[in-house]
């Protein structure tokens, strides 16, 4: 590995303004504001909008596909339901 190529690894906070939630990780990531931590330490944090604290997949809030509606609605345009002679059966 060459030297003085990559940026500094090193811990930093990452705080979901719309959870409320932050997380210490380690990241190449950078800031000029800092936040003191549960250990006493000072770290640079990072406000993100969304983590897996708010994100509606992770919080089981998303929204399901209505996907018999468009299957139906494929029907009607398209053909091919059940006794119209498409498909192996018909």
């Amino acid at each position: 590995m060459q030297q003085d190529k990559h940026p500094e690894y090193r811990p930093v906070v990452f705080r979901d303004r719309a959870a409320g939630y932050a997380f210490l990780t380690r990241s190449t990531a950078t800031s000029e504001q800092t936040i003191e931590w549960d250990d006493g330490e000072s770290y640079p944090v990072v406000d993100v909008e969304i983590s897996s604290e708010s994100h509606p997949f992770y919080t089981g809030k998303a929204r399901t596909v209505d996907s018999e509606g468009r299957v139906a609605r494929f029907e009607r345009r398209y053909g091919g339901g059940p006794g119209e002679g498409s498909g192996p059966t018909g």
